[in-house]
């Protein structure tokens, strides 16, 4: 018996052994790869706005490097991509004539694998995007950027071998960089940019058979603009991506399309997004099995002391230059720039957006004094732009104009300088009664909404988009379909208008870029002028030249709504992607709807009529006959119910 138990005993041991090694031989191999990524850093390494001059906690190439440290620390084979729109913006321009620009040093720095070029490393000149491609010491990527002997410009894709695994990467650039760049063509000049959707095909092809898994590294958000494609047309087109890594929105998502991830990570190092992709071996082929993604937020990290001993000196020049004096400002320009909250910070809608202000009529008017125009445009490129009593520094000049944008003078005939104000009008929706507020089109950037000088005319919001600019006088007379005034815009805006076919080249009159380096761009010839032509001291002047018509927003109950705006009762709604603010107007008949304005009830009594009842209550027979949808308002009868809107 005890040999007969002995011999199973073996036999089991035995039979674990081999299954074990069966196991073992059989099992599919599998791996992970981890991307990460960063986009639209605009010249940020350190937590800081040197327009404002202030600390932001959440945005930093150092802070970005804590992040990916500690992904390193999980991952060492982690490949680190940069989404583009990296050398401009925050003051980065001051470094430009270093032999490497900072931003640059700084992607290598991390040791950065792949840098994607992006729609404003073209605003400067050619030569210096060809010295940030040499500098930077790994893969420059952008598979839509043709030279005139059809060649890639820089490299389309890359392919990266990791744990035996063949990752092509792929970049991708917005194609309407020769638009944005109109007036200044020598920026890229013998370049062509091709669609996305159609190159990204032909790239695909031409890696076929040649990677396992393929990524998108696109500066491109998730829709298309200006007919170009987004990210969310190429994964409709293109499903072989397992990850698209987006930028250009300014916004963060992290999404599934046509079973392909899109994610961003914002602007300026908000996050840092993050790519694991799992592959299993099936015969002699890595098949993709699994795909997560996500958004690491930076705000709760530490700046990566290295990164800042190493760029201490773009910190300080920065903070030194930002604050030199150029002037004096005598009295605030807007005393409430949040137009609810009357605050700085814009939380719920910008005043400067709803009425003409003393920011707006300043810029407009140095471009007219610059380019002798009748006309002038100009748009918020921050919401919040403001001019504080006190001294006149560089930072201020910042926080109003935050491009580097240079002026343009063009002609333009008064029937297309017509349509150019209702392209920009069309960025407010249309009022509806009720309505307390005048909303935003979330389809379109503030930085597209522009405000004009040397004309008076109204936006009659109860029209619809592409006929609401009313009563147009120029100089006293109304305008002439046939005549040609002279208009100045930035050179952003003049690409604008080549786009719409309202001016050509030819239309170009004046072109500041020729004076790049004798105060050439508008931020320049804004200190120029006050220097110059104000002798330093800056008074804030508005002449309310345009003014919103076909709305009423006056209501009993508007500051009471208000009131719960401030508090945070009630929440104006902002785009998807965050970068509209207000895009839904407050609607008293909605709120009361949505029980989120409170009301009361009152009993009609004999001799009672809607309009006696709505008198005492402060309000239209009309309002309470909309608020309680009557049959007819005429004949209302005594112990019949009336909602009325609660008030204080």
């Amino acid at each position: 018996m005890k040999r007969q138990f002995k011999v199973l005993s073996v036999l089991l041991t035995l039979s674990l052994i081999f299954g074990l090694l069966f196991s073992c031989i059989f099992a599919a191999e599998t791996t992970t790869i981890t991307i990460l990524q960063t986009s639209d850093l605009h010249g940020r390494i350190y937590p800081h706005d040197y327009a404002t001059d202030s600390v932001d906690s959440d945005t930093g190439l150092a802070k970005i490097a804590t992040l990916v440290k500690q992904e390193r620390a999980i991952d060492p084979n982690a490949i680190l991509i940069d989404c583009g729109d990296t050398v401009q913006d925050n003051s980065a321009d001051l470094f430009n004539d270093l032999p490497v620009h900072p931003m640059i040093a700084g992607l290598n720095f991390l040791n950065y694998d792949v840098w994607v070029i992006g729609n404003h490393e073209f605003n400067f000149e050619k030569a210096f995007l060809e010295k940030n491609i040499a500098t930077f010491k790994n893969s420059v990527l952008s598979a839509n950027i043709l030279k005139a002997d059809g060649s890639y410009f820089v490299k389309p894709y890359e392919i990266f071998e990791v744990n035996g695994v063949r990752v092509a990467i792929v970049g991708m650039t917005p194609p309407h960089v020769p638009q944005w760049e109109a007036s200044a063509p020598e920026h890229f000049e013998g370049l062509t940019f091709l669609g996305t959707v159609a190159q990204s095909k032909k790239v695909i092809a031409e890696l076929e058979g040649k990677y396992d898994v393929l990524v998108g590294t696109f500066h491109l958000g998730p829709e298309g603009e200006h007919g170009y494609e987004g990210a969310i047309d190429i994964a409709e087109a293109c499903p072989e991506y397992s990850v698209i890594f987006c930028g250009h929105a300014h916004a963060q998502y992290n999404e599934v399309t046509n079973g392909v991830h899109l994610i961003e990570p914002g602007k300026w190092g908000w996050a840092l997004a993050k790519a694991v992709i799992k592959v299993e071996k099936v015969g002699d082929k890595w098949e993709v099995v699994d795909v997560t993604t996500e958004n690491i937020q930076t705000n709760s990290v530490d700046p990566d002391p290295e990164v800042l001993a190493e760029f201490k000196y773009v910190h300080d020049e920065s903070i030194a230059n930002a604050n030199v004096v150029v002037g004096e400002i005598t009295e605030d320009f807007i005393a409430s720039p949040d137009y609810i909250t009357g605050e700085a910070e814009i939380t719920t809608m910008s005043t400067a957006q709803l009425m003409d202000t003393a920011v707006i009529d300043l810029i407009n008017e140095v471009q007219m004094f610059y380019t002798k125009a009748d006309i002038s445009s100009a748009a918020l490129f921050n919401f919040g732009s403001n001019l504080v009593k006190g001294p006149f520094k560089k930072k201020d000049v910042a926080f109003i104009y935050k491009y580097d944008n240079t002026l343009v003078g063009t002609k333009i005939t008064g029937a297309n300088l017509k349509k150019y104000l209702e392209w920009s009008a069309s960025y407010y929706n249309s009022w509806k009664e009720g309505d307390i507020t005048i909303s935003f089109n979330p389809k379109i950037r503030g930085y597209n909404y522009d405000m004009f000088s040397g004309l008076t005319y109204e936006i009659n919001l109860s029209k619809p988009a592409g006929e609401r600019v009313e009563n147009i006088v120029i100089n006293g007379q109304p305008l002439i379909d046939d005549k040609v005034y002279r208009l100045a815009v930035n050179n952003y805006r003049f690409g604008t208008l080549l786009g719409l076919g309202l001016v050509t080249m030819e239309d170009r009159y004046y072109d500041s870029y020729e004076l790049l380096q004798d105060a050439g761009r508008i931020r320049d010839m804004i200190i120029k002028y006050v220097q110059e032509e104000k002798n330093g001291i800056l008074t804030p002047t508005v002449d309310n030249n345009w003014k919103i018509t076909g709305v009423d927003l006056e209501s009993p109950f508007k500051e009471v709504i208000f009131e719960m705006v401030r508090k945070g009762e009630i929440s104006i709604p902002t785009s998807e992607d965050g970068r509209t603010l207000n895009v839904k107007a407050l609607n008293v008949f909605e709120l009361i709807d949505e029980g989120k304005l409170p009301v009361s009830t009152y009993v009609v009594q004999a001799g009672d009529n809607l309009w006696a009842i709505a008198k005492k209550y402060g309000l239209t027979w009309e309002e309470l006959d909309e608020i309680n949808d009557l049959e007819n308002p005429r004949l209302i009868i005594p112990g019949q119910t009336i909602l009325v809107p609660a008030l204080p």
